[in-house]
Parts: C-alpha cells; sequence; structure tokens
C-alpha cells in the first residue's frame, strides 16, 4: 500500500505530540514537514531524527504556515493535519478550506488517538480559551491534594521554544532548573508557580517518555493544560475552566468546545469582576453543552503587594502575553488591580515599544493600551524590558502568573498583583476529589 503524505500544522506543541503518538513509528504515514504559526521564530528549524525516530532518519523539517498551499503541491501532500489551539471555529474552517481547494484532505486528530494511558491517578485541569483563570485552579487542586499527604507531580502542555533533543524531557524542581532550561517567560508563568509552592512539574516534547519519569515520584499526576487543548493523558477526573469574560467563547472556539464536552467538571471563574449577564450566558451555555457536569462558581481574587503605588498613580499595566495576543482578552489582573486601587491614569505603552514589542502591537492591534508580557526568547524579554523602562509612568503594575522583576531590571517602583480560586456555594474541588477516592 502507498503511505500517505501528512504535513502536520503546528506551533511546536500539539503537532510534535500528535506526531509521537500517532504518525512516528506508523508504516502506513510519510510526514513530509510541519508548518509553524503563533509562536515567533519557531519556524526553519527542524524536528530532530533523535526524537523522530526510525522512519526519518533526517528529521522533519518545519516551515513558516503561509508558505502552505506552496508546500502542499511541492511535497505531494495527500493529507494535512491541524495540530494548534485557541482558534476560533471560522478559522480552522478557513485552513480546511485552503487545504482542500489545495487538492489534499483535512483532519482533526480526536482524544482517544492521542491520549496516553498512565499507571497513576491523572486528574486534568484545562480550559476553554488562554487566561481563563486555569492556573489558580490547578494550585487549588494541587493545595488540596497536598494537604491530604498525596505528592503531586504536574505536567505541563508544552513549550518546546529551545533545543528540541534538550527539552525531550525536562523536569523542573526548583529556580536552578529554572534557569538551567534557559526558560522563556512564557515558560516561566506556568512552571514557575509550581516550584515556588515547593512542587515539581514536568515538561518538552516526548509525553510518553515524560509520564513515564512523573509517575516514578507520583501519588496523582496532574495534566496542567494551556491555549484551550484537550489533555495528551487520560484522564481519570477532568476540570474544564470558563470565562465570563468572553461569553459564547465556550462554544465556538477549537478545541475549548472539545474541552468543554469532556469535563466532568466545570468551573465558572471570575464571576466576582463578569457581568451578570455574562454569567448567565456561560451557565446556560455549559448545560447545553454538557449536562452531565457538575459546576463550581468562583471568583478570582485580587491582591497586590502595595496599593500605594496604585492609587492616584499613572501607572504602565503589564499583562500576560498569550492572554491579551491569540487569547483575545481586552484586560487581566492587572487592569482590575488598576480599578480596584484607584489608578489615575493608564498610560499607553505604545510611544515607547521596540522592536520585537512594536510588532506585537502591529500583529494584534487590539490590545490597546496595556503592555503584553511577551518573551519568547532572550532578545524578546530584553525588548520588553526596554519598553517598559522607556514608557513615563510612576509605576508598573505586573498582572502576570510570575514575578517579572526576577527576570528583568525595571528602573521604576512596580507591585505584582496574584491572584487565587475562592470558591462560591456548596460544590467544591476538596468535596469533589474526596467522592472519586482521590485525597
Amino acid at each position: 500500500m502507498t503511505k500517505k503524505n501528512v504535513l502536520i500544522m503546528g506551533a511546536a506543541g500539539r503537532d510534535f505530540h500528535n506526531f509521537n503518538v500517532f504518525y512516528r513509528d506508523n508504516e502506513d504515514y510519510n510526514v513530509v514537514a510541519f508548518t509553524a504559526t503563533q509562536i515567533p521564530n519557531i519556524e526553519g528549524r527542524i524536528y530532530p531524527k533523535e526524537l523522530a525516530g526510525k522512519l526519518y532518519p533526517k528529521g522533519i523539517k518545519i516551515y513558516d504556515e503561509p508558505d502552505l498551499t506552496a508546500l502542499i503541491k511541492k511535497l505531494k501532500v495527500d493529507e494535512v493535519v491541524f495540530s494548534y489551539s485557541d482558534v476560533p471555529f471560522n478559522y480552522v474552517m478557513t485552513k480546511a478550506s485552503i487545504v482542500n481547494a489545495a487538492g489534499c484532505s483535512f483532519r482533526l486528530l480526536g482524544a482517544e488517538e492521542t491520549m496516553i494511558k498512565s499507571t497513576k491517578p491523572v486528574i486534568a485541569i484545562i480550559a476553554v480559551r488562554t487566561g481563563s483563570g486555569k492556573s489558580q485552579t490547578s494550585r487549588k487542586i494541587v493545595d488540596t491534594l497536598r494537604e491530604a499527604g498525596k505528592k503531586v507531580v504536574a505536567v505541563r502542555h508544552p513549550m518546546p521554544y529551545g533545543d528540541l533533543n534538550k527539552q525531550k524531557v525536562q523536569r523542573f524542581g526548583s529556580y536552578a532548573d529554572l534557569k538551567k532550561h534557559k526558560c522563556t517567560i512564557e515558560e516561566l508563568e506556568e512552571y514557575e508557580p509550581h516550584v515556588a509552592s515547593g512542587g515539581v512539574i514536568y515538561a518538552g516534547v516526548d509525553y510518553e517518555a515524560i509520564l513515564r519519569e512523573a509517575e516514578k515520584e507520583a501519588d496523582v499526576i496532574i495534566w496542567d493544560g494551556g491555549n484551550n487543548d484537550f489533555p495528551f493523558f487520560k484522564p481519570d477526573l477532568t476540570f474544564t475552566v470558563v470565562d465570563p469574560h468572553r461569553p459564547g467563547h465556550e462554544l465556538t472556539y477549537y478545541p475549548g468546545n472539545t474541552s468543554l464536552r469532556l469535563a466532568d467538571v466545570v468551573v465558572i471563574n471570575k464571576i466576582d469582576s463578569a457581568e451578570p449577564k455574562n454569567v448567565k450566558i456561560v451557565r446556560d451555555n455549559v448545560r447545553k453543552v454538557n449536562p452531565k457536569a457538575l459546576v463550581i462558581e468562583g471568583a478570582s481574587s485580587i491582591r497586590v503587594d502595595d496599593p500605594t503605588l496604585i492609587q492616584n498613580k499613572n501607572v504602565l499595566v503589564v499583562e500576560d502575553g498569550p492572554t491579551l495576543t491569540h487569547g483575545e482578552m481586552e484586560y487581566g489582573a492587572g487592569m482590575i488591580a488598576a480599578w480596584n486601587y484607584g489608578a489615575k491614569e493608564i498610560i499607553d505603552p505604545r510611544p515607547y515599544t521596540v522592536k520585537s514589542i512594536s510588532e506585537t502591537f502591529i500583529k494584534y492591534p487590539k490590545i490597546g493600551c496595556l503592555l503584553p508580557a511577551m518573551g519568547y526568547g532572550a532578545k524578546q524579554m530584553k525588548d520588553l524590558e526596554v519598553t517598559i523602562n522607556k514608557t513615563k509612568c510612576d509605576s508598573v503594575i505586573i498582572g502576570t502568573p510570575i514575578d517579572l522583576r526576577r527576570y528583568i531590571k525595571i528602573n521604576k517602583p512596580s507591585t505584582r498583583v496574584n491572584y487565587d480560586l475562592q470558591e462560591i456555594g456548596d460544590v467544591t474541588i476538596k468535596k469533589i476529589l474526596a467522592s472519586k477516592g482521590l485525597l
């Protein structure tokens, strides 16, 4: 039988996983290329032969996604597999139309085809959009398990933006590990909170190998999802976080809608800062799509290190980068802190941006007067530092999941925003975990 030539569309995450678990040793297919998008500077690389397996002795080239149509013809592609996330339905179908018009099939791999079974209990925490509040939900679940005496190890959705061979299996149990692996801001935002609380988190490229290492030191595995993707591991219990700041997105984004349908428990977060009518829209949509799921309603309570640096001050608000960019949020925790603590004026950073930060505002013009903490590599982290330090303001509000001051030098007063999940009502994480025999 003739092998099918396959091209995998991705963004250095789900694409590599789909290849590893479905295509790597599959004699029926020949993966001729990856394409890359969403993340800066990840195209032009090669998925290395050491990770690609015996069928790919030269590895697999990674191209820029705009070259897709030409690549389909040049490489005689039979099937294109869409393998990235946090995009609207019409975006996915537009890509499908481009692929079909170029003469080949379009495919989405499903959960059962791509999930790996663990020997330990797995709890998955996922979301319908980037920036929904998954991180504080994960922290709450991890803390609850630890209080019950469980050894918890988290595994994070991939972000391999560096040397793929070196990133095959990454273990982070200390700040020294974060430094050793030369983590970007985007990676630090996900790994550091686990390390700061005394935990261990794994990530990388080969998630079969990662899972087997994590199982050696865990009573319970936490799948810490990202970018609204569904889990790489087969969960025993799935929490999906939805966001009433973006009502309706839970029905119209891929694969967030899949993540909602997979949920055993839905967490409606941020009800303290969302419009009540929007909370109702989301609640009704959850019931429509997944009526069997338990629902937790929660507030994302905001606190800051030093409120005096906000009250009556002209402030620069720095928010989580992916939340403002492809997450399409109009504001985050930093802006809520500015409102709550009485900032005098929000300073627009756009007159002061440099290089890659300027390019980010061109690509995502709806960001407005907030500064996304972009940091996909050392150069962009430096551009972010220069932009912050050039901006004329009284102080800086850091609304990111990590303390940026650990990694860039800020030349003006700054205060960090912290936020935690506060459950409202009788349905709680602790009760659910206990009912499932996980405590």
